[in-house]
């Protein structure tokens, strides 16, 4: 399999381990190459992982430097209380931000982690649906 691949399956290995890590809300993440969804599916909590890219650099002369882009994606259709919803669930994206800090999946490193913009307000204004992308970056030296 690509290691793109290898690395986005170990990343929904760990969140959705048991007893790992406690988020504050229930899920069960998923990688999808299309992660398209109709907004009546989206009344639960839906954790997606996407692989998103890879950036390959010279590292010396025999080595290469490979940094893998995975997206988790985060969406909850959200109620009538836009303000504290959005607040849980932006906590929520920020325990998973930590939770994948500096751990390595499928042997690469972690690099960064980018969540910008933060949510999506397109969405929460035409269709009242909390989207945030947290991007994670993973090295791999081969």
């Amino acid at each position: 399999m690509a290691t793109i691949i290898d690395i986005a399956d170990a990343v929904v290995a760990v969140l959705n381990a048991p007893g790992e890590p406690g988020f504050s809300q229930s899920f069960t993440a998923a990688r999808k190459a299309l992660p398209a969804f109709e907004l009546a599916d989206l009344a639960g909590l839906h954790v997606t992982v996407v692989p998103k890219g890879v950036e390959v650099t010279g590292a010396s002369r025999s080595l290469s430097q490979h940094d893998y882009q995975i997206d988790v994606g985060v969406q909850k259709k959200l109620g009538s209380d836009l303000e504290s919803e959005t607040a849980a669930m932006l906590a929520l994206v920020d325990e998973i931000a930590a939770f994948l800090r500096r751990r390595s999946m499928a042997g690469a490193a972690w690099v960064r982690s980018v969540n910008e913009p933060i949510y999506s307000p397109e969405h929460l204004a035409e269709k009242r649906l909390f989207t945030s992308v947290l991007t994670v970056a993973y090295r791999l030296m081969k």
